[in-house]
């Protein structure tokens, strides 16, 4: 599991390799991974978005920005957390994520971001 705190914000992630959904003999693996997010701060936050570096030791690195995760924009009063589950497909069975999220301080619309810890997409050598 990585993790990193940014301003009083915990953030875990952790990946899994999902044989029964991949296919490496066509180039495609496919990785969950869980991300939690605690606010250890003593302000009350929103989560906005989310930028994305995706590293795939096969193809070209991919920026992925968007609103929220998973649909929701979640927010979190001091000592709250959240977690959630995605998924991302690599041409490879290696390969790398890292990235923030945007976050706002609800009190005073104050705007900071967040790192999310680096952390592999690695398949089983098998799976190779």
């Amino acid at each position: 599991m990585s993790t990193k705190v940014t301003q009083g914000i915990l953030i875990s992630a952790r990946a899994r390799y999902e044989a029964e959904q991949s296919d490496p003999k066509a180039g495609r693996f496919l990785f969950s991974y869980r991300i939690r997010i605690e606010n250890r701060s003593e302000r009350q936050v929103r989560l906005l978005s989310r930028h994305w570096e995706i590293v795939d030791s096969l193809a070209a690195r991919r920026t992925v920005d968007g609103p929220g995760v998973v649909g929701e924009t979640p927010l979190l009063a001091p000592g709250e957390q959240f977690a959630y589950t995605s998924h991302c497909d690599l041409r490879s069975g290696f390969g790398r994520m890292s990235g923030h999220y945007t976050m706002e301080v609800t009190e005073d619309g104050q705007r900071f971001e967040v790192e999310i810890p680096a952390f592999e997409l690695l398949a089983p050598v098998a799976a190779n």
